[in-house]
C-alpha cells in the first residue's frame, strides 16, 4: 500500500486549478489475462506512427537498442490499481530491459513482472483535450497520474509536432514530475538512455516538419537509414572524385599507370 499526497503542478500549455488529493492506492503487478479485450483505437493522426518509428529506427541503427530492451508504439503497459486492470498505451515508450521471452509480451507488458519500468514514455499532442496532463486518480486514472504515481516513469515527454514544442518532465525525488529546461543546444540529456533528445526540423517519408531526434554525448546526431545511405553515397562520390583528381595530376606530371 502506498500513500499518495500530491499537488498537481502547472504546465505551460494547460492551466489547471490547484488540486489537492489524499488517497490510498493499492498497486500490484499482474499479468493481463489472455481473454482480456484490449482497446483497438486508431492513432490520433497519421504522423504519430512516423514519429515513433523514426525514434526507434535511429536507436537500432546506432546500436542503442539492446536485444533485451523494448521500444513500443501504442502498446499497452499494464498495472493493477485497487484491484482493477489499468492499461495505457503511450505513443512511444522505452523499457531498458525485459526479463521474459518476447513471445510473452506480444499483447501487453507488465512492469516488475516482466521486466523493468519504462525509462521514457512519450505522448504526441494532436488536439487540446488535455488528456496527457490528466491527474485523475479515480478509475480509470489519467495518463499523468498513471505515469507519475503508478508506473513512476522517470521521464515523461510531451511533444506537439505541429509547432515543434517539447516538454520533458523528470520524476523528482518528491515523487512528482518537474518540468525540465533544455541546454544551450535546446536538447535534454536523458540519463537512462545515455543520449540527448531534442527537436529537429526537416523531411522524412514525405513529411516536412518537426521531429524528435537523438544525439550522443559528443553531440553526434543518430542517423536514420535514409541518411546513412546518403552519407555512404556521398563518401563514395568524394573518394571517386579524389581518385580522379589524383590520376589527372599524375597524367599532367607525365606519370603513366
Amino acid at each position: 500500500m502506498i500513500e499518495n499526497n500530491y499537488i498537481l503542478e502547472l504546465n505551460p500549455l494547460f492551466v489547471f486549478p490547484m488540486v489537492v488529493s489524499a488517497s490510498t492506492t493499492n498497486i500490484t503487478w499482474e499479468l493481463l489475462p489472455e481473454d482480456f479485450v484490449l482497446d483497438n483505437e486508431p492513432v490520433d493522426n497519421v504522423n504519430q506512427p512516423s514519429l515513433a518509428a523514426a525514434l526507434t529506427e535511429s536507436l537500432e541503427l546506432a546500436g542503442k537498442l539492446p536485444e533485451t530492451a523494448l521500444a513500443t508504439t501504442n502498446y499497452g503497459i499494464c498495472a493493477t490499481v485497487n484491484g482493477k486492470f489499468v492499461i495505457k498505451a503511450p505513443d512511444w515508450a522505452y523499457v531498458p530491459q525485459i526479463t521474459v521471452p518476447r513471445e510473452q509480451i506480444q499483447r501487453s507488458y507488465t512492469p516488475h513482472k516482466q521486466g523493468q519500468i519504462p525509462a521514457v514514455v512519450m505522448e504526441f499532442l494532436s488536439d487540446t483535450d488535455g488528456s496527457e496532463y490528466s491527474n485523475k486518480h479515480t478509475y480509470p486514472p489519467g495518463k499523468w497520474f498513471y505515469y507519475e504515481q503508478v508506473l513512476q516513469v522517470p521521464n515523461y515527454i510531451i511533444f506537439q509536432p505541429d509547432i515543434g514544442e517539447l516538454e520533458i518532465y523528470n520524476l523528482h525525488e518528491n515523487g512528482h514530475y518537474k518540468l525540465r529546461f533544455s541546454d544551450e543546444n535546446n536538447r535534454y540529456w536523458l540519463t537512462e538512455m545515455e543520449l540527448f533528445i531534442g527537436v529537429w526540423q526537416g523531411k522524412r517519408e514525405n513529411r516536412q516538419g518537426y521531429w524528435l531526434r537523438w544525439w550522443d554525448q559528443d553531440g553526434n546526431l543518430l542517423l536514420w537509414g535514409s541518411e546513412l545511405v546518403q552519407q555512404e553515397r556521398l563518401a563514395k562520390e568524394t573518394a571517386l572524385k579524389r581518385l580522379e583528381e589524383l590520376e589527372k595530376r599524375l597524367r599532367d606530371a607525365g606519370i603513366s599507370d
